[in-house]
């Protein structure tokens, strides 16, 4: 049997969406192919503390895994030599070199480009999107920004920069108009998230959005329903199909996103088969521009009139087995083992130091060399870079075309 790849999946995490992420790496942890991967689960507790994890898979979803007897207290090595895992045993500290790093974790301190840094200063490749994709789509008023310059609509907002700011609120609001979200500009699971129809409730929404991050966003409420798309890969892209919320009133938060007590989502979206493609073409138009790469779903808000609206990205997706990212790839023939060894293979394969490239570096890049090339190339004899790329449906055959680096504003369905 070849060697095996060893492979370091983190679940838990200091975060509010703990227990959100001891779901989604149960589902992760009993996927991979433990024929071609050598697994190290990395437990982290609700107050930071890494754990390698002996135990059962099945203690993590119940939150019985943090036992002396299954946990051996751990950290990420700095060093590129060590390209691993410091383990302190009773009888001293032991190196751990891992091939890659696989954060199943949501919300801060975990998708939020704070792990992806210290997998990066390590020189061990991650699986999913790098440091700066993750930092910039966990700040939701700077990846609408970033958005609106790649041209795609976003809802009105303003940012409140901490506390001391509070006061301007009011003002902002009424700028926006009501109805209008409040919300922490780093959290993740709709935590901290306000619907506020007057003036007389903007207050005390505010108070608790600052409860979740030192930072605010006042975002229009957009007249439409949630539409949300799968992506997966760095290089090439496969979209899975449009998934559609059905609310039944006010908004998808923490409870109704895990319990669906009043809500349903519909997969594929009962929406026309042009709308879906537009979207899906959407999705990966802000993906590309986000930089982001290994995996993500892509959210967005369709109106009435067919016009798509940019709400936010998740580079760590729910990834339990009723999760939305898995069953929109089902819907176009990638099962969730299926996606996870390609998710890996990826990450695994890059030999950058620092997990998956992402696009918008391959780019930069890219146009470095093709500038050199130009000026190299008598006149008369350049050539352009489109950058065109495929993705196949995996049932239909559908090719999706998709175009990326100087040809990015050229998105077409063949």
């Amino acid at each position: 049997m070849k060697d095996r790849k060893k492979i370091a999946v983190l679940f838990g995490g200091r975060s509010p969406e703990y227990k959100v992420s001891l779901q989604s790496a149960f589902a992760v942890l009993k996927s991979i192919d433990q024929a071609a991967y050598e697994v190290v689960p990395v437990g982290i507790t609700a107050e930071g503390e890494w754990y390698v994890y002996t135990g059962p898979y099945a203690c993590i979803p119940q939150d019985r895994w943090n036992q002396p007897e299954m946990c051996t207290s751990c950290a990420v090595s700095p060093s590129p030599r060590v390209h691993g895992l410091l383990i302190f045993e009773k009888t001293g500290t032991r190196e751990l070199p891992l091939d890659g790093a696989f954060p199943v974790l949501h919300g801060k301190n975990g998708e939020d480009g704070t792990v992806q840094g210290v997998f990066a200063l390590a020189g061990i490749p991650v699986a999913g999107c790098g440091l700066l994709a993750s930092a910039l789509c966990m700040d939701k008023e700077l990846a609408h920004r970033v958005a609106e310059q790649a041209g795609i609509r976003v809802p009105r907002s303003a940012r409140i920069c901490g506390p001391w700011e509070a006061d301007r609120a009011e003002l902002l609001a009424r700028e926006i108009g009501y109805p209008l979200f409040v919300k922490p500009i780093r959290a993740g699971s709709s935590f901290g998230i306000s619907r506020v129809s007057s003036p007389e409730t903007l207050r005390k929404a505010v108070a608790d959005a600052f409860a979740y991050d030192t930072e605010v966003e006042l975002e229009e409420a957009i007249d439409g329903f949630e539409v949300g798309c799968a992506v997966l890969g760095t290089k090439q892209l496969t979209i899975g199909v449009v998934d559609e919320i059905e609310l039944s009133g006010g908004f998808f938060d923490y409870e109704e996103k895990y319990t669906l007590k009043t809500s349903q989502i519909h997969v594929p979206a009962r929406i026309p088969a042009e709308k879906a493609e537009e979207i899906r073409r959407t999705a990966a138009r802000l993906y590309r521009a986000l930089g982001c790469g290994g995996f993500a779903r892509v959210d967005m808000f369709l109106k009435s009139k067919g016009e798509i609206i940019f709400n936010e990205v998740n580079t760590i997706p729910g990834c339990t087995l009723h999760s939305r990212y898995p069953n929109m790839l089902a819907r176009v023939g990638l099962e969730f083992p299926d996606w996870v060894r390609m998710l890996l293979e990826e990450a695994v394969g890059e030999k950058t130091g620092c997990g998956v490239q992402s696009q918008a570096e391959a780019d930069v890049l890219q146009g470095e060399k093709n500038t050199k090339q130009s000026a190299q190339r008598p006149e008369g004899d350049q050539q352009e870079n489109t950058g065109t790329e495929v993705t196949k449906d995996r049932r239909s055959g559908r090719k999706a075309v998709m175009t990326t680096g100087q040809g990015a504003n050229k998105d077409a369905v063949d």
